[in-house]
């Protein structure tokens, strides 16, 4: 009987392992039947926008959390597929920080030019999965939406790629329900357009906020506040930011904070995280953590220890992604596959402590991300995923953070070596803060190589610095 395997979710992480199914098979090895259910309408995941809030037009809670104007916070060198790279998608280098619509073309470039779109069954929400441990088989009943019908159908393999940056974590605070600005959480957040000229109000000191609150004040907020639980986040400031402890309470306008001082705000946005949240689960089939570098209950990071037919994709907090997501479902396909086997539980539990007390003693940033190079290292290393120097994407979130350190509204305008081709990414033609059009139409506009932008010569490097496969 053919295997079948069922893919939940299209965004990054189920495509990667469609990719990865797709190349052994171009390797001329067979492959199983893979099924990847997708409940929007197109591909894409979170990169994916839409103005719904809430519920979809199907009455489903709407799963992205993407607002327009997003650009990558981080440099896209550091995402880069090791088999696909940005320059043989766009045809010629592309500046560092690329908006929202780039970066979904690029990841929807991979799988059109793959041909694996009609894998997808698009407009299907996952309802139930359960295991029959006589069978050995899973039962997944999905909600096929036009057509308002639930559907079973039975695999031998489930991998959850559903993410978890979807399920809000939204705390209360006293007297919010007072407040007669606009609540609202991250998940919710879509057109800083609507914040200009506010005073604003945002809870958390990470990337959410970070990211919120100058993408607000680009577009023309009057003021921004962060109030942090733990620590501010310390970067230099312009003068219309501020950074205060956690918020006690709320009177009116005003917003009291625990170290006793006051401000009016306009309206409050909690970017407070999110939940990993399975609700189509069973109890004994669930990951239940934290937003961490390496949740418990895996192994490898990705194999559900009590039944390892039950595989997870991109549950890590995450410095690496795309390529994370890579090195993960080639594991996955060589171990379904049968090319790699699995040890017995008591390993798989030994060797998911050992990681896990390994991400417990690193002390600070640094420490992180080489903690989660030295993961995804494990992972290639495993596999016949294209090798790609890891250590040296590692060094380059690095730099990444001394560089939003010296500039917290100045760096997207840096430039990038990729590790993949050797380029050096030209400069984008507009520095972030004076660019407003984020189509992908505008950023690509100008092609003007970085020796003439910079008006000197730049060194490349003569042969892609990964090895090739």
């Amino acid at each position: 009987m053919t295997v079948r395997i069922a893919v939940l979710g299209a965004g990054p992480s189920g495509l990667a392992q469609l990719r990865a199914f797709d190349a052994a098979r171009r390797a001329g090895i067979e492959v199983p039947e893979i099924v990847c259910f997708e409940k929007q309408s197109d591909l894409g995941g979170m990169w994916n926008y839409t103005w719904r809030t809430g519920l979809d037009e199907h009455g489903e809670p709407v799963h992205a959390s993407m607002y327009r104007y997003l650009w990558s916070n981080g440099p896209k060198e550091c995402l880069e597929f090791a088999d696909y790279s940005f320059e043989e998608h766009f045809g010629r280098p592309i500046a560092s920080y690329p908006p929202r619509p780039v970066l979904r073309d690029y990841i929807m470039g991979r799988i059109e030019r793959s041909g694996l779109r009609d894998q997808i069954r698009f407009n299907t929400a996952v309802h139930a999965v359960e295991y029959d441990e006589q069978t050995e088989k899973f039962s997944v009943t999905v909600r096929e939406l036009e057509q308002d019908r639930l559907v079973t159908e039975e695999f031998d393999y489930v991998v959850v790629a559903t993410g978890h940056f979807s399920t809000p974590n939204a705390p209360s605070f006293k007297g919010l329900n007072q407040f007669p600005g606009r609540v609202l959480h991250a998940h919710d957040f879509r057109d800083a357009c609507e914040f200009a000229g506010k005073d604003l109000l945002l809870i958390g000191s990470s990337y959410s906020a970070e990211d919120i609150g100058t993408q607000c004040y680009k577009y023309g907020a009057k003021s921004i506040t962060f109030s942090y639980r733990s620590a501010p986040m310390g970067y230099e400031w312009p003068e219309a930011f501020s950074e205060r402890p956690l918020l006690e309470r709320v009177e009116g306008n005003t917003a009291y904070f625990v170290d006793g001082s006051s401000c009016d705000v306009d309206a409050i946005i909690l970017c407070t995280g999110y939940q990993h949240h399975f609700p189509f689960l069973p109890d004994e089939l669930t990951l239940r953590t934290s937003n961490r570098l390496y949740p418990k209950g895996l192994y490898k990071g990705v194999f559900w220890i009590d039944n390892p037919k039950l595989i997870y994709l991109g549950m890590q907090d995450q410095y690496y992604t795309f390529n994370m997501f890579d090195a993960q479902a080639w594991l996955a396909r060589d171990v379904i596959l049968g090319r790699i086997t699995l040890p017995d539980r008591a390993a798989m539990v030994a060797d998911s402590e050992a990681w896990f007390a390994r991400e417990e003693a690193t002390e600070g940033v640094n420490d992180d991300i080489d903690f989660q190079a030295a993961y995804v290292r494990d992972l290639v290393d495993r596999t016949d995923y294209p090798d790609f120097a890891i250590e040296e994407v590692a060094e380059m979130f690095k730099q990444w953070m001394r560089d939003k350190s010296e500039g917290i509204l100045d760096y997207r305008n840096k430039s990038y070596r990729s590790t993949i081709t050797g380029t050096l990414a030209p400069l984008h033609h507009t520095p972030w803060m004076e660019a407003m059009d984020d189509s992908l139409e505008a950023f690509l506009r100008d092609s003007t190589p970085i020796e003439e932008q910079l008006g000197e010569p730049v060194e490349l490097a003569e042969e892609p610095l990964r090895k090739r496969a």
